[in-house]
């Protein structure tokens, strides 16, 4: 390990350290652990994160994991989000209003800022006696590769612009054998 790498990893140690503190929990080993595997991870699945934990923490389990994602979840210094047939995942980003976007084909997520700004930002026609404090909205797209696959031509198919020439192009199932979504 070189000294600039020791000198980042005692930074966002500190960085964690003054968190869970200011959050008024203890500071463990398995909680720095988290939260440094979530640092540039944006929407990251307990197993992802767990893996990056077992890198530094090999005896950790991933209940171990879930155990201190729940206790950052619910100190809110980490947030949970559930996208529609996708697992929890889990985003450092916290305490600021924000939504997100999510690819209805591959499932790549991406925050998007709320244009109000301030929680709640969607106020229910009838709360039923609820003190409503804020309201998660996500929105479901084609992301940018998906859309270019999407519109990319299959095998055999003419390039518009090409069919006087009549010349194939082999399309997005020939790049990535992947195919496209129907």
């Amino acid at each position: 390990m070189t000294t600039t790498s020791q000198g980042a990893e005692g930074a966002a140690s500190t960085q964690g350290t003054e968190r869970l503190r200011a959050a008024g929990l203890r500071v463990t080993a398995p909680r720095l652990a988290v939260l440094d595997a979530l640092d540039g991870l944006p929407h990251a699945p307990a197993d992802v994160v767990f893996a990056r934990v077992a890198l530094g923490l090999p005896g950790t389990s991933l209940q171990a994991v879930y155990g201190v994602l729940a206790a950052l979840t619910g100190a809110g210094l980490v947030r949970r989000i559930e996208p529609a047939g996708s697992a929890a995942l889990y985003e450092l980003r916290t305490g600021d209003n924000h939504h997100h976007v999510v690819c209805s084909v591959c499932g790549s997520v991406a925050d998007v800022d709320c244009v109000v700004g301030h929680a709640p930002c969607l106020t229910p026609s009838n709360d039923s006696g609820f003190a409503v404090q804020t309201a998660e909205v996500t929105f479901w797209g084609l992301c940018p590769a998906c859309r270019a696959a999407e519109d990319a031509p299959l095998d055999g198919e003419v390039v518009t612009g090409l069919a006087d020439a009549g010349v194939p192009v082999l399309g997005a199932t020939g790049l990535d054998g992947a195919g496209r979504a129907s």
